[in-house]
């Protein structure tokens, strides 16, 4: 009987996008954040009962805007900012070694 290899997910990513800090691994690791905070983004939106446009229009973008946010697509600080502050959301930010500094 052939004995058949388990990998974890851990293993996975190692053998096919290389270990943590290659090049190819950390791109990954990015995207896969950025693709969290898109959805809880969106979760938050859906929680509040708002429309993508609704809350683009709260902040002064466009609803495809709000989409590829949504999609973890091209994130910056200062919309993620104006975004938690229209949904009414306290966020901070944790950098190790340092305070913890409010977004909003």
């Amino acid at each position: 009987m052939t004995k058949i290899k388990v990998y974890s997910q851990e293993e996975a990513l190692d053998l096919t996008l290389g270990v943590k800090g290659s090049p190819e691994r950390d791109t990954y690791d990015a995207k896969v954040e950025e693709y969290l905070v898109g959805l809880a983004i969106r979760r938050a939106r859906e929680a509040k009962k708002l429309t993508q446009e609704q809350l683009g229009n709260r902040i002064g973008v466009q609803r495809s805007r709000i989409s590829s946010i949504e999609k973890g697509v091209n994130l910056r600080l200062s919309t993620l900012r104006r975004i938690f502050s229209a949904l009414e959301m306290k966020v901070d930010l944790n950098i190790a070694n340092m305070p913890s500094i409010s977004l909003c």
